[in-house]
């Protein structure tokens, strides 16, 4: 017992110091993150006085370039500090409680060390106990108070920086509507081409439906397959094509056959207008708007709409726009009483729907996934789990044989599984050290091997389709991944708005062949094509990459956003933007525009093409484009 306290005693001034050290370290952090709070809510990031002059200024002179990159590396300043400052707060938060942890342990094992107590009465003693406890409890309680009111500060500092950029994004939407109705008349430099005036929208009740409604079944021309398809004779490998030539026929899924943005129809039309009904064979209303796009098998066209209270799946008659049928998703087991909180942006359908030609798939922000059949009768439903998502979930759905693959990254419990297309019984989930994304799935056939690609922050990953197993992973990507990769040739492409393009040379030790910064996207996903990958930008730039160097070939700005990725179809890419007006351009190593063409309603969303016809979801209703 003596050696004890003996021991005890030579550490005293050993524990005094770490419990002044950790008391003062707890202290500073706590200081700075609450100074770092009241910094935020006294001076906004985004509204600042120099991006504000610099965006009058450009209002002004709208062809002012080195303006325009001057408003955008300050930009990518403001974005930079944003994502600094989330770390910082986290961080802050985990010093602190660590700080607390270790000055609490310090000062109880400093006054056990003691081994001699002054003489005092029975009386005394009691009060000394009592107020022993009473100080152990007021210092646990403090220690807690700080670590709570920091994380308070913490969660309101990123909750009131979202808030700002929220809003701030919706300024500058509607200062971009106002410049953009400002400068119509202007000439657009692409190849001498004009882009048509802008007519008045002509109103529902007087758009003619103006085609004949097509056989049950239509022979659809297919282009050669792509490169990467491995002939069914290969050993030891995957003995299919993939995608298929039932995929390739139609158009089963958020860009394309195996969500890569290729489309493989032909005489796909190049010109239409929407205000005047120039090649617009219908158009019809959607009940619930959401901002998912198109998919369509044989003579069926699919979308889902969805908002806080009601879910839907709808299926039109491609050939005339009747609306066949339409799905209400409701009483699913384990779905939440309230939909979960999603920004205007996203919404709560902004997942698009996948079909195999048997049945539909579809899945919403509150976790809520459903299959129905060909006429809309459910076949099963089950909930996931809300997803702990600050915008709303968004990845869409794929279909690999009889799977539905599912990415499910959260903030938390990042996930991609494998669900039965018969009755939705789970049949493989792979758990991933991922921040929430929302990216969608590609599947492609790497030489034989079907790999599930998927984007998140840190990583981009392989996935075996049939069993989940990773196959590889590299750390290469960073922020909010909202682009979903491209492949071609084994080659992976993939980058973020404010991080980075990387093209990454798949195998068992991926590596990075190359990677830029000059174009980087925050909506659109990329193409991969031959030689060439095509990048586009969501304020309004496209850019044309060498696919194996990494040099840009060619470099092409617009004066509207995309949001809608692009689509690669006969040879042509077909790119929506923000206004509804597509720009259509070759596939090419040198810019070469075939037409510009007017769709006469805003649209955030992606095309769909089948049997010479383009199909489009507008801010408000359905077109079908056809000669």
């Amino acid at each position: 017992m003596n050696n004890k306290f003996k021991i005890n005693r030579t550490n005293l001034p050993l524990w005094r110091g770490i419990a002044l050290v950790a008391g003062i370290f707890s202290f500073i952090i706590c200081m700075l993150v609450l100074v770092n709070y009241i910094q935020i809510n006294r001076v906004d990031p985004v509204n600042t006085e120099i991006i504000n002059s610099l965006v009058d200024r450009l209002n002004e002179n709208p062809n002012d370039e080195q303006l325009r990159e001057q408003i955008r590396e300050m930009d990518l300043l403001v974005r930079k500090a944003y994502f600094t400052n989330q770390w910082q707060v986290k961080a802050g938060g985990y010093l602190l409680l660590f700080g607390v942890i270790v000055m609490a342990i310090a000062l109880h094992l400093f006054y056990s060390g003691k081994k001699e107590l002054p003489k005092v009465t029975e009386e005394e003693e009691e009060n000394i106990i009592l107020f022993r406890e009473k100080a152990r409890k007021w210092i646990v309680i403090g220690g807690f108070g700080m670590v709570g009111i920091t994380l308070v500060f913490a969660f309101l500092t990123h909750q009131e920086l979202g808030n700002q950029f929220t809003v701030a994004a919706k300024t500058a939407k509607a200062e971009a509507e106002q410049e953009q109705t400002q400068q119509v008349s202007e000439v657009i430099e692409v190849s001498a081409e004009v882009i048509p005036e802008k007519k008045e929208e002509v109103k529902e009740e007087e758009v003619e439906v103006i085609v004949e409604k097509a056989p049950e079944e239509v022979a659809v021309e297919v282009q050669e397959e792509p490169k990467e398809v491995v002939p069914a004779k290969t050993v030891g490998k995957y003995t299919g094509t993939y995608p298929t030539k039932e995929m390739m026929a139609n158009f089963p899924s958020f860009r394309g056959p195996g969500g890569n943005g290729i489309a493989y129809q032909k005489n796909i039309p190049n010109e239409w207008d929407g205000a005047s009904g120039k090649n617009v064979l219908w158009k019809q209303p959607v009940p619930i708007h959401a901002y998912n796009s198109p998919v369509i098998w044989g003579n069926k066209l699919f979308l889902s709409g969805a908002n806080a209270t009601s879910r839907e799946i709808y299926c039109y008659d491609r050939n005339n726009g009747k609306l066949l049928w339409t799905a209400k998703v409701e009483q699913i087991p384990g779905s939440p009483a309230t939909s979960p909180d999603v920004t205007p942006d996203t919404g709560h359908a902004a997942s698009t729907v996948t079909t195999d030609g048997k049945s539909v798939f579809a899945i919403f922000a509150n976790g809520d996934v459903i299959s129905v059949d060909m006429n809309g009768e459910k076949q099963w439903a089950k909930n996931l789990g809300v997803p702990d998502n600050h915008y709303g979930h968004s990845s869409s759905l794929l279909i690999f044989e009889d799977k539905l693959i599912v990415q499910y990254d959260q903030k938390k419990s990042g996930m991609v599984l494998a669900l039965s297309t018969k009755d939705g019984s789970e049949l493989w989930n792979t758990p991933r050290k991922v921040r929430v994304s929302w990216a969608s799935p590609v599947i492609v056939n790497n030489n034989g091997q079907i790999e599930v690609l998927l984007a998140a922050d840190p990583s981009v990953a392989s996935y075996d389709v049939n069993t989940g197993k990773e196959l590889w992973h590299l750390d290469c990507i960073t922020g909010e991944v909202g682009p979903s990769v491209a492949f071609a040739n084994g080659i992976v492409y993939a980058l973020n708005e404010y991080a980075s393009l990387v093209a990454i040379k798949t195998g068992e030790k991926p590596e990075v062949l190359w990677e830029a910064y000059d174009y980087l996207s925050d909506v659109p996903s990329p193409i991969a094509y031959k030689d060439m990958l095509f990048i586009v930008t969501s304020y309004g730039a496209v850019a044309c990459y060498n696919a194996t160097s990494g040099e840009i070939l060619w470099e092409q700005e617009f004066d509207n956003g995309f949001y809608s990725s692009p689509i690669l179809v006969d040879g042509k890419i077909y790119l929506l933007d923000r206004e509804g007006v597509m720009h259509i351009f070759k596939a090419d190593k040198q810019y070469a525009s075939v037409a510009t063409s007017s769709l006469g309603e805003k649209s955030d969303t992606s095309p769909a093409f089948a049997d010479g016809r383009v199909y489009i979801r507008g801010e408000k209703n359905l077109y079908c484009i056809g000669k």
